[in-house]
């Protein structure tokens, strides 16, 4: 995702204990249907209603304390407090106010995220599947992902038109992709500055696989956007990725979305999602094939297997 999402996601903190342990869980110790959780964010918007759209800050603190796991680790990570909301829905209440529409669609969205993660553990059977939790924040940013399960924070990720226009598209393929990291291993550590390892490459063939995955579940990327932003331009592109991937300063690459701007925007997510998808034609087995995509012990490797080049 763009930064909005990846600060929260890509990148991300070590685990806690807590967090080891779910990602070395096997596929067993979860329920054999994935946890979608829609409780907080409805929980909120009784609140709203009850409230004509102006909850205080108490009433806010309080849906936070009695949240899900979820929530109170969203809220913990990215600073989420009653008094940072009721800020946010006084500078920006549309952002609440227009969230609505994207509350009626979530049952609909939890029926196609649950196929499509049902389908992931068909193709992929070693996939872990923590839970997925809908909540409502301060505005940012869309989501959380790391072991322990992917949070979505609602009227962030319904403002996120640039992604994709149609909303319910817009939720699955995103929850899709950010699943797809949770089976990264790549995705799970986080490197230091100027680690040679985080490059280029790396970043963009992590977040490319994921777009990869989330097609291949649940029926397209999560941000069709940028394929629309390079045409034209693909072989220029690829010829840039190619001389540039062992590049640590990857700032022109990815999470570089500029609101109000046509200029394109992370152009890594779409390379590595043509790299991962060039690969997967090739391979015969296709099972074996998701699993390098997702696994990907050698990204270098990887690159001059799959076949690709600048164009394609």
């Amino acid at each position: 995702m763009p930064k909005l999402f990846r600060a929260a996601s890509g990148r991300l903190r070590k685990p806690g204990a807590a967090a080891l342990l779910a990602a070395c869980l096997p596929l067993a110790a979860f329920a054999a249907e994935p946890e979608i959780r829609i409780d907080d964010v409805e929980r909120f918007y009784a609140l709203y209603n009850a409230t004509d759209g102006q909850p205080s800050v108490a009433q806010l603190d309080e849906y936070l304390a009695q949240g899900s796991p979820s929530l109170k680790e969203f809220a913990q990570l990215r600073r989420v407090t009653g008094e940072r909301i009721a800020a946010q829905m006084a500078a920006d209440p549309a952002v609440y106010r227009d969230a609505r529409k994207c509350l009626a669609l979530l049952p609909k969205v939890k029926r196609r995220v649950a196929a499509a993660l049902h389908t992931l553990g068909e193709l992929y059977p070693q996939a872990k599947f923590p839970p997925v939790a809908i909540v409502v924040g301060r505005g940012k940013p869309v989501g959380i992902t790391n072991p322990s399960g992917v949070t979505i924070g609602l009227e962030a990720l319904c403002a996120a038109d640039f992604m994709n226009p149609d909303p319910e598209d817009r939720f699955v393929r995103v929850i899709a992709h950010e699943y797809a990291h949770i089976q990264q291993p790549a995705a799970a550590e986080e490197l230091p500055q100027g680690d040679p390892r985080a490059n280029v490459r790396l970043m963009s063939l992590t977040e490319g696989a994921a777009e990869f995955v989330a097609e291949l579940i649940a029926g397209g990327v999560a941000n069709p956007g940028l394929a629309v932003r390079v045409r034209g331009r693909e072989r220029e592109i690829g010829e840039a990725f190619l001389r540039e991937q062992d590049n640590t300063d990857y700032s022109q690459w990815m999470y570089n979305y500029r609101k109000d701007s046509d200029a394109p925007y992370d152009q890594g997510y779409w390379v590595g999602y043509r790299i991962a998808k060039a690969y997967y034609r090739r391979a015969g087995d296709k099972r074996a094939a998701l699993a390098e995509i997702l696994l990907m012990p050698d990204p270098k490797a990887f690159l001059a297997k799959s076949g690709w080049k600048p164009g394609d």
